[in-house]
């Protein structure tokens, strides 16, 4: 039989159950503890109150929260793109081109390479907080290195997304319509066994939203669940697109009409927020305040990515959202934990609240509102992840 600890004396614990504590949608309660059997939840309540257990952990007057969920990666590359973000912030404009410099990189790297860089960026992430996150592909444009690259994301998550159509391949750019049916066609056979999800560009210079509905389509053919990156640099078609094929998420979100709005707000499309994006190309930020008060449900994720977010780590962007996406400390910090879960459709991660994955984040703060109260400073003391102790 599983044994039971129980991590008591916490200041303010953050459940994301309204039905708990202050009855608010991060079900706050103060004085707190919670009781870990296996690699679940089994309780929550007020210190005073907690079953008898196994072990005994004192979180010392902290704050505890779900650990992160972080629903936007690329973390299968190969490379570094410090000149680009250098003469970016020289004043050179951003565009899409950059990706073809990392295609290259990933194209020329080894398995063990993009493993070890792979492992490397998600150890970091989880010193920060992050237990659960989504990978994607997208960095090898053929059939071969897509595929690689999914069968090397699945080795670590669950949560793995095809994105073949990052972008058209290099070597089809005088024939777009031939790259649509190769994504959509072999590069799909060989992908489908590692994915869960599949994803598509759709933006000026990528995918068009034809040849974004296409790939969806196909992909949802076959099992894979859409995602799709929407309305980033431009307004575009691929939100409304997001709803209409019951896509889980629309991520970026950045340039959106009233209707764009209004349908998030009908559907069950998660609007998943990227603030390291605009942070990392002085672009105009996301307006979360817009979405959450027309009801939409907002995730927050980094896009942890070479080229236009190098950042994993979700403090930084929960800091983010509130200066600069009109965001409440509350909200940010459910958005990055039951909001990334909604994106990917799970109830088991986000929450601490009786049966929920035992993912857990400890600060060293009483509050989870130092997350943007103290921007930069690493807060992480603890993480625990499926009831293991891991930071």
């Amino acid at each position: 039989m599983s044994s039971s600890t129980v991590i008591t004396n916490i200041a303010a614990l953050v459940t994301n159950d309204p039905s708990l504590g202050d009855n608010s949608p991060l079900g706050l309660i103060q004085d707190a503890a919670v009781v870990i059997e296996g690699d679940r939840v089994m309780w929550t309540g007020e210190s005073g109150e907690a079953p008898a257990t196994d072990n005994r952990v004192d979180a010392g007057g902290r704050a505890v929260l779900p650990g992160f969920v972080d629903s936007h990666s690329h973390l299968v590359f190969a490379g570094d793109r410090t000149q680009e973000f250098n003469a970016r912030m020289s004043g050179r404009a951003y565009s899409a081109g950059g990706i073809r410099t990392t295609v290259a990189a990933t194209r020329a790297a080894s398995d063990a390479e993009l493993a070890a860089n792979l492992t490397h960026y998600l150890a970091e992430a989880l010193r920060q907080g992050t237990t659960t996150f989504e990978t994607k592909s997208g960095y090898g444009l053929t059939v071969e290195d897509e595929a690689r690259a999914l069968r090397i994301a699945a080795e670590h998550t669950d949560e793995v997304t095809y994105l073949g159509a990052h972008i058209v391949s290099p070597d089809y750019a005088d024939d777009p319509a031939a790259y649509v049916a190769l994504v959509t066609g072999e590069m799909l056979d060989a992908c489908v066994p590692h994915a869960r999800w599949i994803d598509v560009f759709c933006e000026k210079g990528a995918f068009d939203g034809d040849q974004a509905r296409a790939i969806l389509t196909a992909g949802k053919a076959r099992g894979l669940h859409p995602r799709i990156h929407a309305n980033q640099l431009s307004y575009g078609p691929g939100v409304q697109l997001a709803v209409e094929l019951d896509a889980a998420s629309a991520d970026h979100c950045t340039h959106l009409t009233d209707a764009d709005v209004d349908a998030l707000a009908s559907g069950d499309t998660v609007a998943t927020l990227l603030p390291g994006a605009e942070f990392s190309t002085r672009a105009q930020w996301p307006d979360a305040r817009r979405l959450l008060d027309a009801g939409v449900t907002v995730a927050l994720s980094t896009d942890c990515n070479p080229g236009s977010s190098f950042t994993s780590s979700v403090p930084f962007c929960i800091a983010l959202a509130v200066r600069d996406m009109g965001m409440t400390p509350d909200e940010a910090v459910w958005s990055a934990t039951a909001g990334g879960a909604a994106a990917l459709r799970r109830t088991d991660v986000g929450r601490l609240a009786p049966g929920a994955r035992a993912d857990l984040t400890l600060l060293d703060a009483p509050s989870h509102v130092h997350l943007a109260y103290r921007p930069g400073v690493p807060l992480v003391s603890g993480v625990w992840r499926s009831g293991v102790r891991v930071v």
